[in-house]
Protein backbone atom coordinates (compact mmCIF):
# COMPACT_ATOMS: atom_id res chain seq x y z
CA UNK A 1 0.00 0.00 0.00
CA UNK A 2 2.66 2.39 0.77
CA UNK A 3 4.39 2.07 -2.48
CA UNK A 4 1.47 2.48 -4.09
CA UNK A 5 0.44 5.71 -1.81
CA UNK A 6 4.22 7.08 -3.32
CA UNK A 7 3.51 6.68 -7.31
CA UNK A 8 5.63 3.84 -7.37
CA UNK A 9 3.26 1.12 -8.18
CA UNK A 10 -0.34 1.49 -10.39
CA UNK A 11 -2.76 -0.48 -9.40
CA UNK A 12 -6.20 -0.27 -12.12
CA UNK A 13 -9.40 -1.33 -10.91
CA UNK A 14 -13.22 -1.98 -12.26
CA UNK A 15 -16.01 -1.33 -10.44
CA UNK A 16 -16.93 -5.44 -10.94
CA UNK A 17 -13.81 -6.41 -9.52
CA UNK A 18 -13.86 -3.86 -6.42
CA UNK A 19 -17.13 -5.64 -5.77
CA UNK A 20 -15.28 -9.18 -5.96
CA UNK A 21 -12.52 -8.24 -3.60
CA UNK A 22 -15.37 -6.69 -0.94
CA UNK A 23 -17.67 -10.01 -1.79
CA UNK A 24 -14.68 -12.01 -1.49
CA UNK A 25 -12.94 -10.50 1.43
CA UNK A 26 -16.43 -10.62 3.76
CA UNK A 27 -16.76 -14.44 3.51
CA UNK A 28 -16.47 -16.05 7.36
CA UNK A 29 -13.28 -16.57 8.49
CA UNK A 30 -11.20 -15.30 5.42
CA UNK A 31 -9.82 -12.22 6.89
CA UNK A 32 -10.18 -12.89 10.58
CA UNK A 33 -8.15 -9.76 11.97
CA UNK A 34 -10.16 -7.41 10.13
CA UNK A 35 -14.28 -6.21 10.94
CA UNK A 36 -16.46 -6.12 7.48
CA UNK A 37 -16.28 -2.29 8.23
CA UNK A 38 -12.60 -2.71 8.24
CA UNK A 39 -12.49 -4.27 5.14
CA UNK A 40 -14.73 -1.76 3.82
CA UNK A 41 -12.48 0.50 4.35
CA UNK A 42 -9.75 -0.96 2.65
CA UNK A 43 -11.66 -1.51 -0.18
CA UNK A 44 -12.26 2.29 -0.18
CA UNK A 45 -8.98 2.78 -0.09
CA UNK A 46 -7.88 0.63 -3.03
CA UNK A 47 -10.79 2.65 -4.80
CA UNK A 48 -8.95 6.10 -4.26
CA UNK A 49 -5.68 4.90 -5.06
CA UNK A 50 -5.73 2.93 -8.15
CA UNK A 51 -6.56 3.92 -11.98
CA UNK A 52 -10.28 3.28 -12.24
CA UNK A 53 -10.85 1.38 -15.47
CA UNK A 54 -13.52 0.93 -17.65
CA UNK A 55 -13.93 -2.70 -19.44
CA UNK A 56 -15.77 -2.20 -22.52
CA UNK A 57 -15.39 -5.66 -24.36
CA UNK A 58 -14.86 -8.83 -22.41
CA UNK A 59 -12.40 -12.18 -23.32
CA UNK A 60 -14.88 -14.84 -21.22
CA UNK A 61 -14.45 -17.12 -20.99
CA UNK A 62 -10.74 -17.09 -21.02
CA UNK A 63 -10.21 -18.78 -17.77
CA UNK A 64 -11.68 -21.54 -16.02
CA UNK A 65 -13.03 -19.52 -13.09
CA UNK A 66 -15.16 -16.44 -14.95
CA UNK A 67 -14.42 -14.36 -11.84
CA UNK A 68 -10.64 -14.57 -12.80
CA UNK A 69 -11.82 -13.61 -16.09
CA UNK A 70 -13.07 -10.05 -13.94
CA UNK A 71 -8.88 -9.42 -13.62
CA UNK A 72 -7.46 -10.41 -16.88
CA UNK A 73 -9.99 -7.96 -18.65
CA UNK A 74 -9.17 -5.33 -16.51
CA UNK A 75 -5.28 -5.74 -16.99
CA UNK A 76 -5.76 -5.90 -20.90
CA UNK A 77 -7.98 -3.09 -20.93
CA UNK A 78 -5.82 -1.23 -18.11
CA UNK A 79 -2.66 -1.96 -20.18
CA UNK A 80 -1.03 -3.65 -17.13
CA UNK A 81 1.61 -5.66 -17.51
CA UNK A 82 1.98 -7.70 -14.53
CA UNK A 83 -0.90 -9.90 -12.82
CA UNK A 84 0.09 -9.59 -8.77
CA UNK A 85 -1.77 -13.02 -7.29
CA UNK A 86 -1.08 -16.53 -5.18
CA UNK A 87 -2.77 -18.30 -7.92
CA UNK A 88 -0.21 -18.39 -10.66
CA UNK A 89 -1.76 -21.73 -11.79
CA UNK A 90 -5.52 -19.82 -12.23
CA UNK A 91 -4.22 -17.50 -14.84
CA UNK A 92 -2.48 -19.48 -17.43
CA UNK A 93 -2.60 -18.28 -20.82
CA UNK A 94 -1.99 -14.05 -19.60
CA UNK A 95 0.89 -14.45 -21.18
CA UNK A 96 -1.40 -14.62 -24.83
CA UNK A 97 -2.30 -11.13 -24.12
CA UNK A 98 0.54 -9.49 -23.22
CA UNK A 99 0.31 -9.93 -18.91
CA UNK A 100 2.73 -11.72 -17.47
CA UNK A 101 1.06 -13.30 -13.95
CA UNK A 102 3.45 -12.86 -10.80
CA UNK A 103 3.48 -13.71 -7.45
CA UNK A 104 3.41 -10.87 -4.38
CA UNK A 105 6.98 -12.00 -3.70
CA UNK A 106 8.26 -11.37 -7.46
CA UNK A 107 6.34 -8.11 -7.26
CA UNK A 108 7.89 -6.92 -4.29
CA UNK A 109 11.34 -7.49 -5.66
CA UNK A 110 10.20 -5.44 -8.43
CA UNK A 111 9.45 -2.80 -6.66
Amino acid sequence: MQAIRRGDVRIALSVALAIEYESVALRPGLVPALTAKEIGIVVDVLCKLAHPQKIFYTWQPFLSDPDDDLVIELAAAAGCPYIVTHNINDFKGSESLGIRTITPAQALNLI
